[in-house]
């Protein structure tokens, strides 16, 4: 019998595979919102601070295992800090 939790994994496995990040530019005002550091950051994703500017500049894409744990961390922070609509009144 397989256990739920592997299951589970194998898809999320799959989906962060295939996951889109948010654009280099709403990579930078998530973690600015959230205000984190590019060091925070690249440390919790055990890579150095010259790669998250990339990232955040486009440069460069990243790449298994750090994707998935950045688009997730991205995620999180997108859902803390939506993107602001234009002409709404701020709260």
């Amino acid at each position: 019998m397989t256990e739920p939790g592997a299951l589970f994994r194998a898809v999320d496995a799959l989906l962060a595979r295939t996951e889109e990040l948010p654009p280099p530019t709403e990579r930078a005002r998530l973690r600015r919102a959230a205000r984190l550091t590019q060091q925070q950051i690249a440390d919790a994703l055990r890579v150095k601070r010259e790669t998250i500017w990339t990232w955040e500049k486009g440069r460069v894409e990243p790449r298994t295992p750090q994707r998935e744990a950045y688009a997730r961390l991205l995620r999180g922070l997108a859902e803390r800090f939506p993107e602001p609509v234009e002409g709404a009144e701020p709260s």
